[in-house]
């Protein structure tokens, strides 16, 4: 059978289109409508098994309903654990509620990478678009910011001024904050491990453990690794010399702050019995008790999408730039140091 159409209601109901047009659709246009005539033809949809069409539907409103969603990484997350994943629950729940589908854009395919301006050009077929990933494509986003197409990213960019609208996570307090933290608890000579990589969230967790150590009136030491180089004989220098806390920051990969924990491992070396330990955010192993913060990524995911709606619908006077604060866990693996301080530098 073919699908049912407005006019086979119409004939069954004994009205015209017009007037099964106006009562399906609902609204104000159907309130001057008698009740029984109502009934008539809702009566013979019901019985026809009649859907209306989503497309038609939404362009006789103006917008598709729908919110586009696009991560610059190859694939999106299928495991809890990763960092993505809260993102895409918070996304998910906010957008149901706000009435708006999603719809997922891919930059790659079996045949390999596209081009980001190649599905970024597609991203319009929504009526507004989310953006997540640790690197951004300046070139083509800023072309996409030259359209006017309401989009928010989720991260913190300001390279691009008020025409990027952004939920981000203040990771400077936060770092700063579990900087406070460790000194509170005695340590003076705190090392802190990172990646060699310049993305936004890397630099604001280095600004805040820099702006926390002068805060504290200690001296910053920073060391950038892709992890290889972390041996346990250099982590029992580094503690011969006097580190008694280190900090390491969480990323898509957790390179240096696996690597790190590989190294205690081989070199004997136990947290918070030999060394002190403090994470910038969430690895993806997180294990229970790790000193650090959360990041309220479903949170922020949530906080995306109303963004996005209001941006959709006009809004003017909403806050374009967001920071949410993260949370100290003090955790159980930092505790006071347990020997003595000396003056040596890493």
């Amino acid at each position: 059978m073919s699908r049912p159409r407005q006019a086979d209601i119409a004939r069954l109901a004994g009205v015209s289109q017009p007037t099964v047009s106006l009562i399906l659709g609902g609204g104000a246009a159907a309130v001057g409508i008698a009740e029984e005539t109502q009934r008539k033809v809702m009566e013979a949809a019901a019985q026809l098994g009649y859907m209306p069409d989503p497309i038609a539907t939404r362009l006789a409103a103006g917008q598709n309903n729908l919110l586009g969603l696009y991560t610059f990484t190859s694939t999106f997350p299928t495991e809890m654990s990763h960092a993505y994943y809260p993102f895409l629950v918070g996304i998910e729940e906010e957008s149901a509620a706000q009435g708006y589908d999603l719809l997922m854009f891919i930059a790659s395919s079996i045949t390999g990478e596209r081009p980001h301006a190649q599905v970024l050009n597609r991203v319009r077929l929504a009526d507004g678009c989310l953006f997540l990933g640790r690197h951004l494509p300046v070139p083509e986003m800023d072309r996409l910011l030259a359209t006017d197409l309401p989009v928010v990213y989720i991260g913190r960019h300001d390279e691009f001024g008020d025409r990027l609208p952004y939920v981000g996570a203040d990771y400077v307090s936060a770092s700063a904050a579990v900087v406070r933290h460790l000194a509170g608890l005695g340590h003076e000579r705190i090392l802190y491990v990172r990646e060699a990589d310049e993305a936004i969230t890397s630099v604001d967790r280095e600004a805040g453990f820099r702006s926390g150590m002068d805060e504290c009136g200690l001296a910053a030491a920073v060391v950038r690794t892709d992890g290889t180089d972390l041996t346990p004989e250099r982590l029992r220098a580094w503690r011969e010399q006097g580190v008694t806390a280190m900090v390491t920051e969480a990323t898509d990969t957790d390179a240096a702050h696996r690597a790190l924990l590989v190294a205690a491992e081989r070199a004997g070396l136990r947290f918070p019995d030999d060394l002190s330990l403090a994470t910038l955010g969430d690895p993806r192993d997180r294990a229970a008790g790790l000193t650090g913060f959360a990041v309220p990524r479903r949170e922020m995911g949530a906080a995306a999408v109303r963004l996005l709606t209001k941006l959709i619908a006009g809004d003017r006077t909403v806050l374009r730039h967001q920071l949410m604060a993260c949370e100290l866990e003090p955790g159980e693996t930092a505790a006071p140091p347990r020997q003595p301080l000396e003056r040596h530098h890493p």
